[in-house]
């Protein structure tokens, strides 16, 4: 199974409009940060987790091929925006869209006409599911287990993959959906900044903290602000085993 991180920015992504700190003037092309998104993919399924704003020029540069599945962590427009760009990947065949009752909600209210009854020429072809936490299912050949995180006071979901595990936007997670982590070897979480606090994301020390209680042999930040700081001073900060993530990285899992 590779995995590759089409996005590992935050909601108004890397550079910030009009901003000229270090990082958003960085030359460095692991400090450009587009929206979170990540691409799973075996020798015969290919998955996507979130298909936010940023999903057309993400998805450009990769080979044009079948798409199984879109997994949707949570219905915010930095994770789903992109929805309509993937009329493309129609003409082989309707794109399976898999979310919990809140986002498939969201999604229906946002993107009325992906999913009328009654639908114009041109319009994504689209089979919405509803999944649930903890209720395992499989694509195919690829196994999915969602399990529920706290962004703030929305439950929303993170997905697992065998030894793999994404979590965007958490701010915590109860014990029981923890458990369902055991055994995970690879990790991505999010971290949104060092400091100050934020009511619905986890800071930098907090997914480390939460990498250790998953026991993680690798982890990999994600959804980083430009606070954050840049990509080369900081990952010689962090513990050994842990990483910031960026655009463009490639995982290979047996």
């Amino acid at each position: 199974m590779k995995i590759t991180f089409l996005g590992t920015g935050t909601s108004c992504g890397v550079p910030v409009i009009g901003c000229q700190c270090k990082v958003c003037r960085s030359t460095d092309a692991r400090d450009r940060r587009l929206r979170c998104s990540i691409l799973v993919e075996t020798d015969s399924t290919r998955l996507l987790v979130d298909i936010g704003p940023d999903f057309r020029e993400q998805i450009l540069p990769m080979p044009f091929r079948r798409i199984d599945g879109i997994l949707i962590t949570h219905a915010h427009y930095d994770h789903v925006g992109g929805m309509d760009d993937i009329r493309p990947y129609c003409q082989f065949g309707e794109i399976n869209v898999y979310a919990d009752p809140i986002a498939r909600k969201g999604m229906l209210e946002m993107l009325p006409y992906c999913f009328a009854e009654h639908r114009y020429p041109g319009v994504p072809a689209i089979g919405l599911h509803e999944i649930h936490a903890g209720a395992p299912f499989q694509i195919g050949d690829i196994p999915v287990l969602p399990f529920e995180v706290m962004h703030g006071k929305l439950p929303i979901l993170g997905y697992r993959f065998g030894r793999f595990a994404y979590i965007t936007d958490m701010k915590t997670i109860s014990d029981d959906q923890a458990a369902l982590l055991e055994g995970t070897e690879v990790l991505v979480v999010n971290a949104l900044r060092f400091a100050p606090d934020h009511h619905s994301h986890q800071l930098v020390d907090d997914a480390v903290a939460f990498a250790r209680r998953v026991g993680a042999r690798r982890t990999l930040l994600t959804h980083l602000c430009h606070d954050v700081g840049l990509h080369e001073e900081v990952n010689r900060k962090l513990p050994e085993g842990v990483e910031l993530a960026f655009d463009g990285q490639r995982l290979e899992m047996d």
